[in-house]
């Protein structure tokens, strides 16, 4: 849901491009990019959609048990990897994190498509409006990535990540928390300002692909940029898909 790999990642690439400085020539080819950071970034996206399509036509078709299999694994093997991403810096994982995701999203989207139709399309829309609208207030200046900003985002990012794992351990035995997945005002808020802090995490996103760009991180750093852009944006969708489910149920 967050990002915690680029506070490691920047101190470990901040050593590796100082290496890299006292070289007498620098070759460019081995250094980070936008651009380069964006083609992986689309590159993962046509992985994940794909995955996603795959998992969809499964409950189109009415295989539902296979498809709700395929959402579970999806969902439990994405997490691993994004783990062993985060803390392993294995970066030929990212491809196969875009698979697993999108076998998640497949499965999700097709339940809340079913109860709730044309919801996905709202949702998608909703998730490239807020990356678009994120990115022109960053390149306007609007909003700056302070270090005071990256920490109020990372600490409430890890609040609502520590909410949402007490809510999954509570449900096991049969005391989740009340009211944030309700339709009722407050679950609608909660949601509202849980979207807030995933859009306001692309600005962390955008910040460090751009930096890394600027201080000439090693090449392989345009994974780790693709790769916390997407679980921003995961995360992201994910949540637009809850909250206009929310709001469906209330009419």
């Amino acid at each position: 849901m967050t990002n915690p790999v680029f506070k490691v990642e920047e101190h470990n690439a901040e050593k590796e491009a100082l290496t890299n400085a006292r070289d007498v020539v620098i070759d460019a080819s081995q250094v980070m990019t936008v651009n380069g950071t964006l083609q992986i970034t689309l590159f993962m996206g046509i992985i994940l959609v794909t995955a996603a399509a795959v998992v969809w036509q499964k409950f189109a078709m009415g295989y539902t048990d296979i498809g709700n299999l395929l959402m579970s694994v999806g969902g439990i093997a994405g997490f691993i990897t994004a783990l062993i991403i985060c803390f392993a810096r294995t970066t030929v994982l990212v491809p196969i994190y875009a698979a697993f995701e999108g076998m998640l999203l497949g499965g999700l989207s097709a339940i809340f498509e079913n109860s709730y139709p044309g919801i996905v399309v709202q949702a998608t829309a909703g998730t490239f409006a807020a990356l678009f609208s994120m990115l022109i207030l960053y390149r306007a200046g609007v909003i700056k990535c302070t270090d005071k900003f990256r920490s109020v985002i990372f600490i409430s990012t890890a609040s609502v990540a520590g909410i949402y794992i007490i809510d999954i351990i509570g449900r096991f035995f049969g005391y989740a928390i009340p009211v944030i997945n309700t339709s009722s005002i407050g679950g609608i808020i909660f949601s509202l300002v849980v979207i807030l802090i995933a859009a306001f995490n692309l600005i962390v996103d955008f910040d460090f692909i751009e930096q890394g760009a600027q201080r000439m991180y090693p090449k392989k750093y345009e994974w780790i940029g693709a790769f916390g852009l997407m679980v921003t944006l995961v995360w992201l969708y994910v949540e637009i898909l809850k909250i206009l489910a929310k709001l469906n149920s209330r009419d």
